[in-house]
């Protein structure tokens, strides 16, 4: 009986642990997508910038050949 007792609680404290490793990786991927969600805001602002720069540019080029 103790024996099987042991062997239950070895088997729960595994079960314990991988849960908690599961858990671990799950707020791991969580905060890698939190990441490129950001990553991908920066991208979008700086391309919106420079596509704002490029047309001040295009425009202010085209007002001095005329």
């Amino acid at each position: 009986m103790r024996k099987a007792k042991a062997e239950a609680k070895e088997e729960e404290k595994d079960e314990i642990e991988i849960a908690q490793t599961r858990k671990d990786i799950a707020k791991e991927v969580r905060k890698a997508k939190e990441a490129e969600a950001a990553m991908d805001l920066h991208v979008a602002k700086a391309d919106e910038l420079a596509e704002k720069e490029m047309s001040k540019h295009i425009t202010n080029q085209h007002e001095q050949h005329h």
